[in-house]
C-alpha cells in the first residue's frame, strides 16, 4: 500500500487510517509517527477518536482505510502483537489467580521461557511493590495493586512498544507516582511508550511529544512545552488574599481579560502579567488587603488543549 513504508526511526507509523461507524467517521484519515524510544502522549476530549485509534493500533479492530505499523509489522498481526504490551484502563487480570500466576500465564501466552519468565516476574513484582502479595489472589488486591499488576503483565514479555490507557486513573497518589516513576525508567532504558490520558499534568510531566485528536482528526502534534507556549492570550496572574475580596472589583482591574476562582485563589488572565502584578499590589494597598501569594503563570498544556479543541469546535 502506498505510504506504508516504515522509516527506521519510527516505532509506530500511522498512514491515513480511517474508521467508520455508519455515517460517522470516528477516525478520519489521520497520519502520525512515534519515534523509537519516544514517550508519546495521545490526548483528546471524550468521543474524539482516541480509543478507536488505540484499538486499531493494538489490533482489536481493523481500519477501514489506511495502514498502521508497529515496528514494521501491520497492526493486529501476530508479530505486531508479540512486540507490543497493552495496559488497558480497566484491570483485566484473573481475579481467582494469584499475582504470580497471572504473570506466569501471560509469559506462557507470549512464549517466554520458564526461567526467564520467573526472573522477570520476580523483578517486576519487586519494582511494582507487589512482591509481598505475589501469592495472594488478585480479588484481594486494591485497585492500585491491580493496576500495577496489569502493568507487570504487559511487561513480562519485554515488549518493544508499550500502550497505556489511563494507567493512573482513579489511583491513590502513591500508586500513581510509583507507576509514573517506573514508566520513566522504562522509557529511559529505550522502551517506546504510547500513553492515552485525560490528565494534562501527567502528559506534561512524562511525554516527549503529544498529539491532540478532536472529532476524529489530529489538530496538533508537538512537544508539550511548544504547545503550551504557543497558546497566546492565556497568560495569567494568580493571587490569594488573607481576607475576603470583592471579585467584581478584581475583574474590573486594568488589563484583566477574564477572572477565574481556583480554590482559595483568583486567576486573572491578561496580556501583560508584569503590569497586572503591579496593579494588584497597588489595589491591595488601597483596599487594605494582605496578599498571601502572587504568581505569574504561563499557559498550561491544559490551556493549549482547550484552545485547540475549542478552535476546532468553533470552525465545525
Amino acid at each position: 500500500m502506498p505510504g506504508a513504508i516504515l522509516v527506521d526511526s519510527e516505532a509506530i507509523a500511522v498512514r491515513n487510517i480511517t474508521k467508520r461507524y455508519g455515517t460517522l467517521n470516528a477516525v478520519n484519515n489521520i497520519s502520525f509517527a512515534v519515534r523509537q524510544g519516544e514517550f508519546f502522549g495521545f490526548l483528546g476530549p471524550n468521543g474524539a477518536g482516541k480509543t478507536t485509534t488505540v484499538r486499531m493500533l493494538t489490533g482489536i479492530i481493523e481500519a477501514d482505510d489506511g495502514v498502521a505499523l508497529i515496528k514494521g509489522s501491520r497492526a493486529g498481526s501476530l508479530k505486531a502483537k508479540q512486540m507490543a504490551g497493552v495496559v488497558p484502563e480497566t484491570a483485566n487480570a484473573y481475579i481467582d489467580f494469584s499475582g504470580w500466576d497471572n504473570l506466569m500465564l501471560m509469559a506462557e501466552l507470549y512464549g517466554v521461557a520458564s526461567g526467564k519468565a520467573k526472573e522477570r516476574s520476580q523483578a517486576l513484582l519487586e519494582s511494582l511493590g507487589l512482591i509481598e502479595r505475589k501469592d495472594s489472589l488478585v480479588k484481594t488486591y486494591s485497585k492500585g495493586m491491580r493496576q500495577r499488576l496489569i502493568l507487570g503483565m504487559a511487561l513480562v514479555s519485554d515488549p518493544e512498544v508499550l500502550f497505556l490507557d489511563e494507567p493512573t486513573s482513579g489511583l491513590d497518589v502513591q500508586s500513581a507516582r510509583l507507576i509514573k516513576d517506573l514508566l520513566r525508567s522504562l522509557n529511559a532504558a529505550g522502551k517506546t511508550i504510547f500513553l492515552t490520558t485525560h490528565d494534562m499534568d501527567e502528559a506534561n510531566q512524562l511525554c516527549d511529544r503529544v498529539a491532540i485528536i478532536n472529532k476524529g482528526q489530529i489538530v496538533a502534534i508537538d512537544a508539550p512545552e511548544k504547545l503550551r507556549t504557543a497558546t497566546r492570550g492565556r497568560n495569567s496572574v494568580e493571587v490569594s488574599f488573607r481576607s475576603g475580596v470583592n471579585s467584581e472589583s478584581l475583574a474590573k482591574l486594568a488589563g484583566v481579560k477574564e477572572l477565574e476562582k481556583v480554590g482559595d485563589k483568583y486567576r486573572l488572565y491578561t496580556d501583560n502579567p508584569s503590569e497586572l502584578v503591579a496593579t494588584l499590589v497597588d489595589y491591595s494597598r488601597a483596599a487594605g488587603l494582605k496578599i498571601v501569594t502572587l504568581n505569574m503563570l504561563a499557559p498550561s498544556l491544559e490551556d493549549a488543549f482547550v484552545a485547540l479543541t475549542d478552535k476546532e469546535a468553533r470552525h465545525a
